[in-house]
């Protein structure tokens, strides 16, 4: 009986091809696209959570000094070990990039962590080689990851090898792991032993705010509450570093699964914040979806069902039951779902790939295997062939067989009027999506083209690793009539990297609040085009001055109580806790972190040369790849040992 179903289906799909066709792929098309909105909000909202023990990680941050930290001193994580014996583990991580030489082979890694015995055993990599307990307690020790190993050792045992990091290391390969998975806000390509560069480290390990690029990670014990060590934390930095840090600065835990959506943390260089909202919405477009492809499939279905009324006359005259009837065109449906499914498992096939590759997300073809979305597909399977076919197959079977045989033409049916209802209800879901894209599209635009505070056309980025050769390297960049402009600093206008402390004790302002610093050369504010509002700008510092001169923005010196930009000139501030620096000069505030955050304090001034490790160029628009072909040809006569990488920095903004 069933086989007959399905029979007399396939016969009723190839008597009507339009409209089959229109079902199957108005469904295929959906389905196609809730299966990449399921595979992006499963892999986002999965960040981080593959570790045994991720409901029990936790990384220090800091607050207090600028928002919130994701970074900490390398003093903090001994004091932990010293004061929470209780703790399962407790681990420093330090984050860094370099070069990696193999005989004459060179390598310019972005991304390796510096970290101690215990990194491995709270975050459980799969080993490939080595042993977890031993491959980090030797200084000059590395463990590579499988790609990494690959890629340096071809199909060689790496196991014992030796690489030079930085021309000061010769790390021994004691152990080789699996490639970390991408939905982890903690990538790398390998691990040095934090023994290898703690000599380096020694003036920082008793300093609180020597934070740089380092991480602290414990591991609460089972059944132990967090907010039991949280209000340790208070007495513990007044302890350890005094009370006067205590009351300004506190240590928090966040737990390891909210790093990905936390956007309260200033450094997510590494792995950028997101918000789980983004992904709830799109849960609910998937929703949407699955609901129009079958509203669609009822409304187009139940159109049919009218000119098969005499099809469905004679089955009852003949003598099939109702329920006989339902059961065929439920096999109907049932067999066009089939159909529709396959079909989109063929397209996802061929679109993830390229969504994956455009979104830059770690999601692929092999994850439709996984048994969570072969149990969803499965469900949505079945809720489909139940919401499309159901009351298709009642309206159908419903018909009076004496009616329908007499009735000349399609039929009308008292329960055709839901149809009317569901064209509503599908054309108010279809402008909610609408809207919300335009909404989106324009917020972008809005964000994209909001005025930033400074110009950003056309405006090259480059690290310097020696800025010992800033003066030669200027020279030759400006020798080439393509490059209109050139400026050394700690970075851009949308780079803020650090900060500190400012008070004006003159002003009644003797509490220390928080501004953005940047070392800049003369050339800079012309560069970025700054708006100067008041006093002069900056100018190159007499080394023989004991006094630094600044140049401030408006945000700085309304934190001072002053609102007349010209009020503020010759104004003294202290900064660094004990540098007097006098304000020369007050700029428009300009943008340097996400649009969503409000414009900080910033202060300008030129006497770290030590800190002009940023290059900044502008080029001229109609011969911007051979010029920097050019500026590749200079960079690789003054920096031998290291490969040219380089940003626009309306490009930066944009990501």
């Amino acid at each position: 009986m069933i086989r007959n179903y399905f029979i007399t289906a396939f016969r009723n799909i190839k008597r009507n091809p339009i409209y089959s066709a229109l079902n199957v792929f108005g469904l295929a098309l959906g389905i196609t696209a809730c299966l990449i909105i399921i595979l992006i909000v499963r892999y986002e909202l999965s960040y981080d959570s593959f570790y045994k023990k991720s409901d029990r990680i936790y990384r220090v941050g800091l607050r207090g000094v600028v928002d919130y930290n994701a970074h900490v001193s390398v003093a903090v994580v001994p004091a932990f070990r010293n004061d929470f014996p209780e703790l399962e583990e407790v681990s420093q991580v330090l984050q860094s990039y370099g070069i990696i030489k193999i005989g004459q082979n060179r390598f310019d890694e972005e991304l390796y962590v510096c970290a101690d015995k215990n990194f491995t055993t709270i975050f459980d990599y799969s080993w490939l080689a080595g042993d977890v307990q031993t491959a980090l307690v030797e200084p000059n020790s590395v463990v590579l990851t499988k790609s990494i190993a690959k890629k340096y050792f071809g199909n060689k045992n790496p196991m014992g090898q030796i690489i030079n990091l930085d021309k000061k290391y010769n790390l021994k390969v004691t152990g080789v792991i699996k490639d970390v998975p991408s939905n982890t806000h903690l990538s790398f390509n390998f691990i040095v032993s934090f023994e290898t560069v703690k000599a380096e480290l020694k003036n920082d390990m008793t300093q609180f705010y020597s934070i740089g690029d380092g991480s602290a990670y414990v591991v609460i014990p089972e059944n132990y509450s967090v907010k039991q060590l949280e209000s340790k934390l208070p007495a513990f930095v007044a302890k350890n570093w005094g009370k006067e840090i205590a009351k300004e600065s506190f240590l928090v835990l966040q737990p390891l699964k909210d790093i990905h959506f936390d956007q309260r943390y200033l450094d997510n260089k590494i792995s950028p914040t997101t918000s789980r909202e983004i992904y709830w919405a799109l849960e609910f477009v998937a929703i949407f979806i699955i609901l129009m492809v079958c509203i669609n499939f009822i409304n187009l279905s139940t159109a049919q069902a009218t000119k098969r009324a005499k099809e469905t006359g004679i089955r009852k005259v003949l003598g099939s039951s109702r329920k006989q009837l339902i059961f065929q065109f439920m096999g109907e449906t049932t067999l066009m779902v089939f159909f529709a499914l396959s079909i989109a498992l063929i397209t996802s096939y061929i679109v993830v790939p390229h969504v994956a590759a455009w979104l830059d997300i770690g999601i692929n073809v092999n994850q439709l295997k996984n048994p969570i979305i072969l149990l969803w597909i499965t469900i949505t399977t079945i809720v489909i062939v139940l919401l499309a076919g159901l009351y298709p197959s009642f309206v159908q079977s419903s018909f009076n067989p004496v009616k329908s045989l007499k009735t000349k033409g399609a039929i009308s049916f008292k329960g055709i009027k839901l149809r009317t209802g569901l064209v509503f209800v599908q054309f108010v879901i279809s402008q909610i999506l609408v809207v919300a894209t335009l909404i989106v599209a324009y917020q972008m635009d809005f964000l994209q083209n909001q005025d930033l505070g400074f110009n950003k056309e056309r405006i090259l980025s480059f690290d310097i690793p020696d800025v010992s050769k800033n003066t030669l390297l200027k020279n030759l960049l400006t020798e080439d009539p393509n490059i209109e402009q050139v400026s050394f600093s700690s970075g851009a206008p949308s780079y803020n990297s650090y900060f500190t402390p400012f008070h004006a004790s003159e002003l009644g302002k003797p509490k220390d609040e928080v501004s953005e610093i940047r070392s800049i050369d003369e050339q800079y504010m012309k560069l970025f085009g700054l708006k100067l509002l008041a006093g002069t700008e900056i100018n190159k510092w007499n080394e023989k001055d004991t006094t630094r001169y600044i140049v401030v923005n408006e945000e700085l010196i309304h934190e001072l109580g002053i609102q007349n930009p010209q009020q503020a000139i010759g104004k003294q501030v202290t900064i660094y806790w004990k540098l007097n620096a006098v304000i020369t000069g007050v700029i428009a505030d300009f943008q340097s972190e996400s649009k969503h955050k409000k414009r900080r304090p910033c202060i300008l001034l030129n006497c770290f040369s030590d800190r002009f490790f940023k290059a900044s160029i502008r080029i001229n628009p109609y011969q911007i790849n051979k010029t920097i072909e050019h500026v590749n040809k200079i960079w690789s006569k003054l920096f031998t040992d290291n490969t040219f990488k380089y940003e626009f920095v309306d490009e930066h903004i944009a990501a």
